[in-house]
């Protein structure tokens, strides 16, 4: 019998796309290079200038993700 993951390895996003999640990515333990939205590697096979473009969206999205937790905006 197959065991299922605690955690899905990927998902589908509003695209179409084929997410891998940084679980799934963290187990493979390496980055492949093609830019994963969830890379816990920091793009580190990436060539230089994609690499810098993945970091800057990455760093874009944490701030997203931190102002939706806090919504007025002042520290807790």
């Amino acid at each position: 019998m197959k065991m299922q993951p605690l955690e899905p390895d990927y998902y589908t996003d509003e695209n179409g796309n084929l997410v891998f999640t940084e679980h799934f990515l963290r187990r493979r333990g390496f980055c492949c290079g093609n830019g994963c939205r969830h890379c816990p590697y920091n793009y580190q096979n990436v060539d230089p200038e994609r690499r810098a473009y993945f970091l800057q969206l990455k760093k874009s999205d944490e701030k997203k993700s931190a102002s939706s937790d806090n919504p007025s905006g002042k520290a807790s």
